[in-house]
């Protein structure tokens, strides 16, 4: 008999743990895959292609979406563009020929003063890291006063609005692509890359060989 005990007792403690398991399971971690703009090395056409997609799936749910822009705009464009919608984030990016500058995004508030702050907002987070004499300082100093200076720096803008409100968006003359995602999608549980206008053939980062 004493033999059999530890047997009973290994199964009765292996029971357990596998009641444990089915009465209390493990919640699934909270991460959302959610995204909004194109993959790294992602053909152009496949992103504007999957985007428009998305677009005309949208309904009278109000959803969030990334217009993406052809060519860089200033704040002004931005709050003439058609569709009222809601503008949440704003991505800046200062042109500078053959130079990689700094992706800046920054919220703003419902608030039409807020849109017109935001480049100041930008060129206040570059003026930090701006010390130095390093080319990347110099890049960062060189944007942070062009932003200052109200530039058409603007390469995309976070929105959220009704799929009517986006399609109507889509329309308007200096807007590329417009992604919409699922009405369920949660604010800021998902990430955004903007599709920049020298994204031509393939999404892919361009020369970083000229002076700022």
């Amino acid at each position: 008999m004493t033999r059999i005990l530890p047997w009973v007792a290994t199964a009765a403690l292996a029971l357990a743990v596998l009641l444990a398991g089915v009465l209390n399971p493990v919640r699934p971690a909270s991460v959302r895959t959610d995204a909004l703009g194109p993959d790294n090395g992602e053909p152009v056409q496949d992103y504007l292609g999957r985007a428009g997609v998305s677009l005309g799936e949208r309904g009278p749910e109000p959803s969030w979406a990334l217009v993406s822009f052809v060519e860089p705009v200033d704040v002004a464009a931005v709050a003439a563009l058609p569709g009222d919608l809601r503008v949440a984030h704003v991505l800046f990016r200062v042109p500078i020929d053959r130079v990689q500058t700094p992706l800046v995004t920054v919220a703003v508030s419902a608030h039409p003063e807020a849109l017109q702050r935001a480049p100041l907002v930008a060129a206040g987070r570059l003026r930090g890291p701006a010390a130095g004499h390093d080319r990347a300082a110099r890049i960062a100093a060189v944007s942070a006063d062009r932003l200052a200076a109200d530039c058409a720096c603007a390469v995309g803008i976070v929105v959220r609005g009704t799929g009517e409100q986006l399609r109507e968006v889509a329309t308007a003359s200096q807007v590329r692509a417009v992604e919409a995602l699922p009405s369920d999608a949660v604010a800021g549980r998902f990430s955004v890359r903007p599709l920049l206008p020298e994204h031509i053939d393939t999404v892919a980062p361009g020369p970083d060989d000229g002076q700022p």
